[in-house]
């Protein structure tokens, strides 16, 4: 893991689509020290999104194959129903030194592969929005002529962006339901409960601060003690008092199954999605 951390710090870095995930994981490997920005370089149809890298210090190109001709590590970032064009574009330009990364949704290691050389080196990440602030929950799975060394080198630099682990294939549109789509299950969970406080007389902005910092404390809480969620559930219920009553309204409203329907729903839809 050191000497691919070492390497990655050498190497120039490239994305190809400059949205917002590409943003994210630039920032968060520039500010981690991973690369310097100089050493970025970034292609898009338009400067719309080009503009966010000049000013981070990145270089940026309107070329897809410069990106390929100028970086080794390459991440393609653009919106899945475009990646296959792009990928047929860009494949005279691969070479046996490229590791190519995808992170657009729903794009299997097998149509990635099916559209490059066959030899190509190909790892797939499914990150997600909190990867802004670096703080990700993002899991990686790699493609047939990927190694540990390619694992090792993209982990290293992913872990700038937040928690990054490595799973089968088969995994990812479950991250996809769980993390992916479970940011916006997080929040309406986060809204309700301040809404909440706020019908119970708590300003609204207080209410809403509150709830996020409560959020955020109780992940820290399971992170870093390594809690099931059901132990600090119980460390907090005391017979008869607030707490349980609460659950029980939460229970009395089916929140379990409800969320994860959710999650259920929200893979179904990634699978549906990937078999296009």
């Amino acid at each position: 893991m050191a000497a691919a951390a070492e390497e990655a710090g050498c190497r120039r870095v490239g994305f190809v689509g400059a949205g917002r995930m590409a943003e994210a994981i630039a920032q968060g490997l520039i500010q981690a020290g991973k690369v310097e920005a100089e050493h970025v370089l970034a292609s898009a149809p338009s400067d719309k999104n080009l503009c966010r890298f000049r000013a981070m210090g990145c270089q940026t190109t309107h070329s897809n194959p410069e990106v390929l001709h100028s970086c080794s590590l390459v991440f393609f970032a653009t919106k899945p129903h475009v990646l296959p064009a792009v990928l047929v574009e860009v494949a005279p330009a691969v070479t046996a030194e490229h590791i190519l990364v995808s992170v657009a949704a729903g794009v299997s290691l097998s149509t990635l592969e099916e559209l490059l050389p066959p030899t190509a080196r190909v790892l797939r990440v499914s990150p997600n929005l909190p990867c802004i602030v670096q703080e990700g929950a993002m899991v990686m799975a790699r493609g047939r002529h990927a190694g540990s060394y390619e694992a090792q080198l993209l982990r290293s630099l992913l872990e700038a962006c937040g928690q990054c682990e490595e799973v089968p294939e088969a995994q990812v549109d479950v991250h996809t339901g769980l993390s992916g789509s479970g940011v916006a299950f997080v929040c309406a969970f986060s809204e309700a409960l301040a809404e909440g406080a706020i019908k119970m007389g708590m300003p609204s902005g207080l209410a809403h601060r509150i709830t996020a910092q409560t959020l955020l404390g109780t992940a820290k809480v399971l992170l870093q003690k390594g809690q099931h969620p059901a132990q600090l559930r119980t460390d907090v219920c005391t017979p008869g008092g607030t707490t349980i009553y609460g659950l029980h309204a939460l229970e009395q409203g089916g929140l379990r199954a409800t969320a994860m329907s959710a999650v259920e729903a929200a893979t179904c839809r990634a699978r549906e999605l990937s078999r296009k």
